[in-house]
């Protein structure tokens, strides 16, 4: 959950700002060209495989974060799909990104090299195709500004409880995004919620101490805490949506193949 570059091609339905950021303040450091090689190098790879996959529309993560304290390999997750460029056939990522640290969070769609030059933890990335049928449902839905963006909630907290519509994640966006192509009779978040319950989602529960929580929530703009079961949240129990969580439910839901990897 990382910094990524303003482009044209976002939405035009969601007024940008400037530099968008999944998580982090934004940083005017240009990239180096190590850098800039090993993210080129992780796209092409990633379109390599992605090409020989056959699909049409996959989930991919990048680890942009390290999140391995708490127990979570993959920080960041946004859709695949191909698009015909020039009628060359060509990958798109559309993913949700929070902007400079705020309490802001807008769509984007990039090209893989633009996904992956975005100082990650690691350079590497997992992926897994869905159904066909799925496939089917969510293309037409990621290139349309208004469907993609139906579900979309701008206001962002890193740690958004899983099964409210206070805030929404990066995660949770593409989750719930998923579950309204699934069953396309949903009709707002809390249905898309509710149907994921029905399948089995379970959330990823951090461990967080109240000092971090405190800590986080003073000096994070883009964390919040209020919209999680009060009980719960004392406890130390953030139930959140991880890439993890996602790969882990999408093929035990008969949704999607095995986790495919791509590492340099």
């Amino acid at each position: 959950m990382k910094s990524a570059s303003r482009l044209a091609a976002c939405l035009p339905l969601l007024a940008l700002a400037g530099p968008a950021l999944a998580g982090r303040s934004c940083e005017d450091k240009p990239l180096s060209p190590l850098q800039i090689e090993r993210g080129m190098n992780l796209a092409q790879a990633t379109a390599r495989q992605l090409d020989a996959s056959g699909a049409q529309v996959l989930v991919l993560a990048r680890a942009g974060q390290d999140l391995s304290k708490y127990g979570v390999q993959w920080s960041h997750l946004g859709f695949a799909y191909r698009e015909q460029l020039d009628s060359k056939p060509v990958w798109r990522v559309l993913h949700k990104l929070n902007q400079c640290g705020s309490a802001k969070g807008d769509l984007y769609r990039q090209g893989l090299g633009e996904f992956f030059l975005d100082r990650p933890h690691r350079y590497a990335a997992a992926y897994v195709a869905l159904k066909p049928e799925l496939q089917a449902a969510l293309l037409p839905v990621l290139r349309d500004n208004g469907r993609a963006s139906a579900l979309h909630e701008p206001r962002y907290s890193m740690v958004a409880y899983a099964w409210a519509q206070t805030y929404q994640q990066s995660n949770q966006w593409v989750l719930e995004t998923l579950a309204s192509a699934a069953a396309p009779e949903l009709q707002g978040r809390a249905a898309a919620q509710g149907w994921l319950k029905a399948k089995g989602y379970r959330p990823s529960d951090l461990q967080l101490s109240t000092a971090t929580r405190l800590g986080a929530r003073v000096g994070m703009a883009n964390v919040a805490f209020d919209d999680h079961p009060m009980a719960r949240r004392l406890a130390g129990h953030i139930e959140t949506i991880t890439a993890d969580s996602l790969f882990d439910w999408l093929p035990r839901a008969g949704l999607s193949q095995g986790l495919e990897l791509v590492q340099q």
